[in-house]
């Protein structure tokens, strides 16, 4: 079927839609957030998105790539997971200046972004999320984490950091689809894991699931943070709805927004937390999402790989002690954090990292 045809189609069923509909939009239904905006963290989070996209698994392993250092310097990965046959990548590892262990995702790679974000344009609500009655989400992300080697391989570094550092805080971030995926991670670790101490921070996500997944998943994972920049237009995606509360994909909570306000040499960066109902009409929505330069650039960070639409990754064999490859050719490189990396948590630990 033709693209355009298609869209024809569409834009015919949604105009009689919205003119038969004058339903409210659904608030999301959720406890009192815990999660408070902290620039600082934000600042440091971003660059351990930005290093996940690094396609030198050897340096990446070793954290020696060019954007291992700054403010993630002294970081340990201690799993790198690649699933080729999917175009995904992750690593956990522990952190000693956060005193948490840290997920990463990458975000989209497969295909050009371009024809990622066309592609958004026509996903629809399209499985049930289990124990969850009248949530739904978007399939291919659900996918994504939950049936790739990317899960197994981050339940296993997760248990082995725990049996070294106890229940210590755990930081989940990714940026596009890697947002995407982290987020389905922390729900994970808390409903399916009993993790505890689990936040959760991500850069340019898309939509995810609908009004209800967004009161289920703020409930059980409050201490989120969702960063959108500008005019960046996955944040908008799969599109929102308003007069179908029922059936419209829906942010969770809480999103902070980046803007620029002044002009010429004048202008800076605003950074706006948002209300909690994760749509809220005053932050990004306000805006129209048409920009993939915002996209790429968080706080000044590139968040893309060396070149876009490859999957490409470099190693060599030093590698080989840590890990191999299984008979579709994914690789999980393990090995064991420092003993002297991380501190065992205290009471004073327990409070969120983002106040």
């Amino acid at each position: 079927m033709e693209r355009s045809g298609s869209w024809l189609r569409a834009m015919v069923v949604l105009t009689c839609l919205v003119a038969a509909s004058g339903a409210r939009e659904l608030k999301v239904r959720s406890r009192a957030h815990k999660a408070i905006y902290n620039h600082t963290l934000a600042t440091i989070l971003v660059e351990y998105a930005s290093a996940v996209y690094m396609s030198d698994l050897t340096e990446l392993f070793s954290w020696t790539c060019p954007r291992c250092d700054g403010k993630t310097k002294g970081f340990e990965v201690i799993e790198l997971i690649v699933d080729v046959q999917h175009c995904l990548q992750a690593y956990v590892g522990v952190a000693e200046d956060l005193n948490a262990m840290v997920i990463a995702f990458r975000g989209t790679q497969e295909h050009s972004i371009q024809n990622w974000v066309e592609d958004l344009y026509w996903k629809q609500l399209d499985i049930n999320y289990p124990g969850m009655p009248g949530a739904m989400v978007h399939h291919g992300f659900y996918f994504a984490y939950h049936n790739t080697t990317i899960r197994p391989g981050i339940l296993d570094a997760v248990t082995r950091a725990k049996d070294l550092y106890g229940d210590i805080n755990v930081m989940v971030t990714g940026h596009s689809m890697g947002g995407a995926m982290a987020s389905f991670c922390g729900l994970d670790l808390v409903v399916n894991h009993e993790a505890r101490n689990v936040q959760v921070l991500t850069f340019g996500q898309p939509r995810i699931g609908n009004a209800v997944f967004a009161s289920c998943y703020s409930d059980h994972v409050p201490n989120t943070i969702r960063i959108t920049n500008g005019h960046d237009i996955v944040p908008h995606l799969p599109p929102y709805y308003s007069r179908f509360p029922q059936k419209t994909y829906h942010h969770f909570p809480r999103e902070v927004w980046l803007y620029n306000i002044g002009f010429g040499s004048l202008v800076y960066q605003v950074e706006k937390v948002c209300d909690s109902s994760g749509e809220d009409p005053s932050c990004s929505r306000s805006v129209t999402g048409n920009s993939l330069a915002d996209h790429l650039v968080y706080y000044g960070v590139g968040l893309m790989a060396e070149t876009w639409g490859s999957c490409k990754i470099v190693k060599d064999a030093r590698l080989k002690e840590y890990g191999g490859e299984d008979v579709k050719g994914n690789l999980m490189l393990s090995r064991n954090p420092s003993a002297s990396t991380l501190r065992l948590p205290s009471d004073s630990d327990a409070k969120s990292n983002f106040s």
